[in-house]
């Protein structure tokens, strides 16, 4: 058993793929050994959580998540563990599972005590009420008891997944309120047997919280994962017998009239990424010539550059200007990231789509950082469908459109259509909830194209980066802005 931090590559793998990575575990051992795997790392778990408790609450459900909660309450007890085990029940116990039901008697024969309410006073919840079996919103008892968990100060243990959250999709049944509720407690989840894409994404990562995860000793599977944790990026040393030259130019396109601030971030922060020159192509004619704050990234009137042989960063702030450069960029830059206006733009116009298209067919990088509504926009649907399965949504915009796409937003998604496993990006926090902090991201990528990197791995590198300087801010430092993050180098 590991906890899963942003350092941790893994595959992770739908509802389908875990079923038969199941069904074949417990086909090769003993009857009943995987629930018995599954309750003692639950309990092993939750005695590390809470190793004084003097009561603990399991809420058990009607199916085998129910039983792992009753093999974990049994461990508890067996395990000489001075604390009184309340195992509520909401289902009928002749419909159990067989797995389940020898559960439910081992619990029962090892003096755990059942009740048909919470105890009144406890230190730990351990959620067993629904997993990955939730096909729909937790009702009655269930939703009574999720409530009152949640929205008590003491730590809850999801197994296998929180109830009530799509484990292929990461969207939450009962919908943000429990959220809300829960804030102030600990949230942990206990993946079992795989790791479950929507534990990190959507609404996931908050409604799992501290994310761990036991194989049960089943070890590899040959079923191929729908998504990746990508690990910690290794950013390679820069010689020292190396100049500005080296490390590419970066070109960023943007900065309409009033709108330029946009635009300087991106400039900012692929400067500070490492970028070797960069130049900041502002559409807004009355611009100032200089940066006084940043001389060091060049100004120019965006229609004087020479794109072809530069990383272009193009749409922060470009309004409706954009549109007009966006056919000489689309048709001339070497590598590209389109962002924000610019993918507003492309979204309306069939021409501009089929300039997109022809671009990555002729495997010219190009890399697309929108986030959900834009996404929408380019779709033809709702952001709340994008959202609704928000890796569905990044792989068919992939697939529309032939370029790298970043799906922003939490657990920010990267796809491409080259065959390429997802990366669901584990970095990132609420700090990043504010103004100008797409642009810092897509000024990232840039100057990882510039560098020469694939379109795919900048965009996941820069978007690992991104997040790990929120996660990593100091919280006795002053809010984090876009302005700040933009100056944070990623080496």
């Amino acid at each position: 058993m590991h906890r899963i931090t942003s350092a941790t590559a893994a595959d992770l793998f739908d509802l389908a793929a875990t079923r038969r990575i199941e069904q074949a575990a417990a086909a090769a051992l003993p009857a009943h050994a995987l629930m018995q795997r599954a309750g003692l790392a639950v309990a092993r778990l939750a005695m590390a959580i809470a190793p004084h408790a003097r009561t603990v609450w399991v809420a058990c459900g009607p199916g085998n998540n129910g039983g792992d909660g009753f093999e974990a309450a049994a461990q508890l007890r067996q395990r000489g563990v001075e604390v009184e085990v309340v195992v509520s029940f909401a289902g009928d116990e002749a419909r159990l599972p067989a797995d389940a039901k020898a559960s439910l008697q081992r619990a029962r024969d090892a003096g755990v005590t059942f009740a048909t309410e919470p105890p009144a006073r406890y230190e730990l919840a351990i959620d067993a009420l629904l997993g990955i079996g939730a096909t729909r919103p937790p009702q009655g008892a269930m939703a009574e008891w999720l409530r009152r968990m949640h929205g008590e100060a003491h730590p809850v243990l999801a197994v296998d997944a929180p109830s009530g959250l799509n484990a292929d999709t990461g969207t939450l049944s009962h919908g943000d309120d429990l959220l809300a509720q829960s804030a102030a407690s600990r949230r942990i989840c206990l993946s079992l047997l795989t790791l479950k894409t929507g534990l990190f994404t959507a609404q996931g990562r908050d409604a799992a919280g501290e994310i761990w995860f036991d194989d049960l000793g089943c070890g590899v599977t040959s079923e191929p994962p729908v998504a990746r944790l990508p690990g910690a990026p290794s950013l390679p040393p820069r010689a020292h017998a190396s100049h500005k030259g080296s490390y590419g130019d970066v070109a960023v396109i943007g900065g309409a009239s009033g709108m330029a601030g946009a635009a300087l971030l991106a400039g900012s922060a692929a400067l500070h990424a490492g970028a070797g020159r960069t130049f900041v192509g502002l559409l807004d004619p009355g611009a100032a010539p200089v940066d006084l704050a940043q001389p060091e990234l060049m100004l120019r009137d965006a229609r004087s550059l020479d794109l072809s042989a530069m990383a272009v960063v193009c749409g922060c702030g470009g309004g409706t200007a954009v549109r007009e450069l966006l056919p000489r960029v689309l048709s001339t830059a070497r590598a590209l990231v389109l962002d924000a206006d610019a993918l507003n733009a492309i979204a309306s116009d069939d021409g501009l789509q089929t300039q997109l298209k022809a671009r990555t067919k002729h495997g010219r990088p190009t890399v697309l950082t929108p986030h959900p509504l834009e996404a929408a926009r380019l779709l033809g649907g709702t952001a709340g469908e994008v959202q609704a399965d928000r890796q569905a949504a990044a792989r068919r915009l992939a697939a529309q459109t032939g370029a790298v796409v970043v799906l922003k937003g939490s657990g920010t998604i990267v796809a491409d259509d080259a065959g390429t496993v997802p990366v669901l990006n584990p970095t990132g926090n609420a700090r990043l909830a504010s103004a100008g902090t797409g642009d810092v991201l897509a000024g990232m990528i840039g100057a990882g194209l510039a560098a020469g990197r694939s379109a795919f791995d900048a965009a996941w590198e820069a978007a690992w980066h991104h997040g790990h300087l929120a996660d990593t801010w100091p919280a006795d430092a002053p809010p984090l802005t876009a302005g700040a993050l933009a100056r944070q180098s990623p080496r």
